[in-house]
């Protein structure tokens, strides 16, 4: 029960803030703190007490971890030539809605589970839309994938479309994260 009104209060705060307070903020320090005192106030023996904080702090080391890596992933996409003129808006924009695509997917998942997650590395480059996928170390199936596609609009130029897709549909779906503008010049491939 506790573990499920922590995930509702992290989900809120995070849709709130729109991504902008993430559950490594002091506040969910103090929260975890406090949690801990209380329990070793209890007539709970230190082992137990120690088995509860490692089990509530490992998810949300996890997800920091990943969107930390999501962000280093993104820059490395991008490239020196992309990169520069489009970061700003990305930070902006795109990038807090990558941070609550992974928090709502992550939070979702036992400990167990979580503890199998990575993100991939080394992001595609040419005109290919990878921008990196989180998935399940021991069978090696993809949970959430990240990918930033360039179109072509008639008149107005080409754009980046950055979206994830979802193993809850078996990736069927394009969930929008967000478009940034280029220019009406064709813009030059990923990762140079």
């Amino acid at each position: 029960m506790k573990n499920w009104i922590q995930k509702t209060l992290v989900v809120a705060v995070a849709l709130l803030t729109f991504g902008i307070i993430s559950p490594s903020h002091i506040i969910w320090e103090n929260l975890l703190d406090d949690k801990a005192n209380q329990k070793s106030i209890s007539s709970q023996n230190t082992q137990d007490t120690y088995a509860i904080e490692w089990f509530e702090e490992k998810p949300s080391t996890f997800i920091e971890d990943a969107i930390i890596q999501a962000k280093e992933q993104s820059l490395v996409k991008f490239g020196s030539r992309i990169g520069p003129v489009i970061t700003n808006e990305f930070d902006d924009i795109i990038f807090p809605k990558i941070q609550e695509a992974i928090q709502w997917t992550l939070l979702d998942m036992d400990n167990e589970s979580l503890n199998y997650l990575a993100i991939s590395e080394n992001p595609s480059g040419d005109h290919s839309e990878k921008i990196f996928h989180i998935y399940d170390t021991m069978t090696g199936s993809d949970v959430i994938r990240f990918h930033v596609r360039t179109d072509r609009k008639p008149q107005e130029g080409y754009f980046f479309n950055f979206h994830y897709h979802s193993v809850s549909d078996q990736f069927a779906k394009h969930y929008t994260l967000g478009d940034i503008y280029w220019s009406k010049n064709m813009p030059p491939k990923w990762l140079s």
